[in-house]
C-alpha cells in the first residue's frame, strides 16, 4: 500500500526578498498550490520565526489562512 501524501509543516526560512535581506519568514505548504503560502511578516532571526510560528497567534492565522486557501 501507498502512503497518503502528506502536506509539510509550516517552517521559517531566509526571505528571498533582497528589501528585507537578512530576516526570516514563515511559509505555510497548502494543497493545490505549487508554492507556500508566504505569512506576511518578517523576523530578526530563525529562532523568533519558528516561536511565532508555535505561538498561538501564530497557530490562529496558520488556521485562517488554511481555511481560505481551501474554501
Amino acid at each position: 500500500m501507498r502512503k497518503k501524501q502528506e502536506l509539510p509543516r509550516p517552517y521559517a526560512a531566509a526571505t528571498k526578498d533582497m528589501r528585507f535581506e537578512g530576516t526570516f519568514e514563515v511559509l505555510i505548504p497548502v494543497p493545490d498550490r505549487v508554492r507556500p503560502h508566504r505569512v506576511p511578516l518578517q523576523f530578526a532571526t530563525q529562532e523568533k520565526a519558528e516561536s511565532w510560528l508555535h505561538s498561538p497567534e501564530g497557530k490562529e492565522m496558520i488556521e485562517e489562512i488554511m481555511e481560505r486557501e481551501q474554501g
